[in-house]
């Protein structure tokens, strides 16, 4: 089974895809970290307690891996969006299986105390033109969003347009149950709305 796990705002430049979520939400986000196996880095907002957004960059400061990064940051133009959303698991490679070709091979990754196992693919590609979702499975009980300040944001609907929504849906068949989630045929998209102390907010 998939659980959502969190969704990730991409950007050229970790400053300005951080303005851009502030902006929008009405909110500061936490401090993240960085990931030198990728050579990004990332901010953070809780979206509650098992939920979270981060925002992720290419790392400047790090040397450019000799893999293509994930969630193709490499090819990233243009102003922040969201661009992903990773679903966890108990059994990552159970539900790779199970997944169309191309999800990727797990990768052992550590921040700190997190530890953790993600299918990334070979390109940083995901299947249906990056709309699926990446698999994570995290390992021990630390994860982020109970450490984050909550702000009182939550999600209340996440989106996913796509010319092959319907395959995309059925790919998914079974395995993950969350009301939030819908997926629409039509031109390739996503967008979340969130219940703010502000009103609803939206990511696009």
């Amino acid at each position: 089974m998939l659980t959502l796990d969190h969704l990730a705002v991409a950007a050229t430049s970790l400053d300005e895809g951080v303005a851009a979520v502030e902006f929008a939400l009405g909110v500061t986000l936490a401090p993240g970290g960085q990931h030198p196996h990728m050579a990004t880095h990332n901010r953070l907002l809780s979206l509650g307690p098992d939920l979270y957004l981060e925002v992720i960059a290419a790392d400047p400061a790090q040397p450019r891996p000799a893999w293509p990064r994930w969630f193709d940051l490499d090819r990233l133009e243009g102003p922040p969006r969201m661009t992903n959303w990773i679903c966890r698991c108990d059994d990552i490679a159970a539900e790779l299986a199970l997944s169309p070709p191309g999800t990727g091979t797990p990768i052992a990754l550590a921040r700190g105390d997190f530890r953790w196992q993600m299918a990334v693919p070979a390109t940083g590609i995901l299947p249906f033109d990056n709309a699926f979702p990446a698999l994570i499975q995290w390992e021990g009980s630390a994860h982020p969003a109970p450490r984050l300040p909550d702000l009182g944001i939550r999600l209340t609907r996440f989106e996913i347009a796509h010319p092959e929504a319907l395959a995309l849906r059925a790919a998914l068949h079974n395995r993950l149950h969350d009301p939030r989630i819908l997926f629409t045929p039509g031109p390739q998209a996503m967008r979340a709305t969130f219940a703010t102390p502000h009103g609803d907010r939206h990511l696009e």
